[in-house]
């Protein structure tokens, strides 16, 4: 994560936008007290909201955490997919 200024965002607009696209890094620019904006990449927003649909009901989240166990615990199995 970085952290910059208003100010000195606007002197830097581009290299901290390629910082935050290139490195998948979120960017925080303080807005005095308690205030602030935070930028992150268009991918790592999309992630963020896929994860949080996956979460936002309780049967998902039980799946996922069974699925999770399965897999720690090598209780998986491999197929081959279906050509055409």
């Amino acid at each position: 994560m970085q952290i910059t200024t208003v100010s000195d965002f606007r002197k830097d607009i581009k290299s901290y936008l390629d910082r935050v696209v290139k490195d998948f890094e979120t960017l925080i620019i303080n807005r005095g007290k308690d205030s602030g904006i935070v930028v992150m990449s268009l991918q790592e927003y999309n992630s963020l909201m896929a994860t949080n649909h996956e979460l936002s009901s309780r049967n998902n989240e039980l799946r996922l955490d069974a699925a999770i166990k399965k897999l720690k615990s090598g209780q998986v199995q491999s197929k081959d997919l279906m050509e055409d």
